[in-house]
């Protein structure tokens, strides 16, 4: 038997294997909008046999997006967009899933393939925002630093997209406070120096993070799951790690979120990361152990006895997958040939099964 394909049942939603598509930034849209583009890209992963296919971080105000091309989440027409979407990849076994995010301090960005620069207002640029008016790197404007109020509304803007995500159809919601965007920012000592209830020691920088994350688990309904996307080092002394990932976990658990994706990384553009195939799954074997919570492994994961392995051995309850299904739709689908596992195909594509 394989334990990589053995469902999974977080609350209601029973995930078909334990294969889930990582959010990946499409840069497609226009005004958040998802077009044609999205629908063969997510719908694709949903009929290779993945068990839970993620949108790729949607801001929850146009602000939030890191770049002009990003998907959006702000309004309800983004979430009547999203239903024909959601409703192809549900018809094709697989779970739905939303990233809701904000890029704070690192939006106002071109797309990757024009460069990837900070853009000036001139340019299509607009103003940032941060918990500190301290920019990512050089080049990069100097965000505003939000306000008591600022934060206020910014919480609020997070339960209106929540409650979209379930208008919308989708199974999961995940929070993005990972790799330097704005809850990250406001996590790590690196971007957060605020002297306020938001900043300063431990206690103070994970409020804002663990406010939006009560919100969104009581906003969403409570058979439906809430993950949490963090980042679990930045890489650099003084900065966020491991131990303060522990801790602030804890507390997530606290207000019930159901998973943890161990990411790590982007607060600082100077971080050395020792990249390597599943260099980042001991991070999710290390919270999964302390914490109790179940947690999904990320990380350059491009091979199915890796992927057989981490679930087996523990260290995970998912693998979530990214770039290794950019170059293979299907690979579930041949992961389970790999591990000799019969699953089912598609009726359209069952002559090609053998």
């Amino acid at each position: 038997m394989s334990r990589l394909f053995e469902p999974l049942q977080i609350r209601d939603v029973r995930f078909r294997n334990r294969i889930f598509v990582s959010p990946m930034c499409q840069y497609s849209s226009e005004d958040g909008m998802p077009n044609d583009w999205h629908l063969v890209h997510l719908g694709s992963r949903a009929v290779g046999g993945a068990a839970l296919v993620i949108v790729e971080a949607s801001a929850v105000t146009p602000e939030g997006r890191i770049s002009a091309k990003d998907s959006g989440f702000w309004s309800d027409q983004h979430a009547e967009a999203f239903k024909r979407i959601t409703a192809f990849i549900k018809s094709q076994g697989a779970a739905t899933g939303i990233q809701l995010a904000h890029a704070g301090r690192k939006a106002a960005t071109d797309t990757p393939w024009r460069g990837g620069r900070p853009l000036s207002a001139e340019s299509g640029g607009w103003p940032t925002v941060a918990p500190s008016p301290l920019p990512f790197a050089d080049g990069y404007a100097t965000p505003h630093e939000l306000s008591a109020t600022e934060i206020n509304e910014l919480v609020a803007r997070f339960i209106q997209a929540t409650h979209r995500a379930y208008a919308a159809r989708f199974d999961v919601v995940e929070i993005h406070m990972a790799h330097g965007y704005l809850l990250h920012e406001f996590l790590s000592p690196l971007s957060n120096h605020r002297n306020d209830e938001y900043g300063g020691d431990f206690a103070g920088r994970i409020k804002l993070p663990l406010r939006v994350a009560a919100a969104v688990r009581e906003a969403f309904p409570a058979h439906l799951p809430v993950f949490v996307r963090i980042s679990a080092t930045d890489w650099v002394e003084g900065g966020w790690d491991l131990e303060q990932s522990v801790a602030f976990v804890r507390e997530l658990q606290k207000i019930g979120i159901d998973l943890i994706d161990c990411s790590s990384g982007g607060t600082v553009p100077v971080a050395a990361i020792p990249a390597a195939p599943g260099y980042q799954v001991p991070f999710a074997a290390a919270i999964r152990k302390q914490v109790g919570i179940k947690t999904g492994a990320v990380g350059i994961i491009t091979e199915p006895q890796q992927a057989e392995s981490i679930i087996a051995n523990g260290e995970a309850d998912a693998v979530l997958i990214a770039r290794e299904f950019l170059r293979d739709p299907y690979w579930p689908l041949h992961a389970a040939k790999a591990l000799q596992v019969d699953v089912p195909y598609p009726v359209q594509y069952e002559r090609a099964k053998r």
